[in-house]
């Protein structure tokens, strides 16, 4: 793989794994799970142990999520 594909493979894999880590990890303290949250923040997994949390564990629906992402876009942008 040559060095530009690479670099734009980690660009875009860090813009999909950020937001996912921030609100897993935001959930998990909101909802008291001390365990969870040691688990998201320490281990990188692309989004996958984050996704999982969210929509298995916390049970957000993807409507709830997309809201939650919407508005955290908007006020990041204001």
């Amino acid at each position: 793989m040559n060095p530009v594909t690479l670099n734009l493979v980690l660009i875009l894999l860090i813009f999909w794994t950020i937001p996912w880590k921030v609100y897993g990890v935001w959930l998990a303290v909101k909802n008291n799970h001390k365990k969870w949250f040691a688990a998201l923040l320490i281990l990188n997994t692309a989004g996958i142990l984050e996704i999982f949390y969210i929509f298995r564990i916390a049970k957000k629906s993807w409507a709830e999520v997309s809201a939650a992402f919407g508005q955290a876009w908007r006020s990041a942008w204001k």
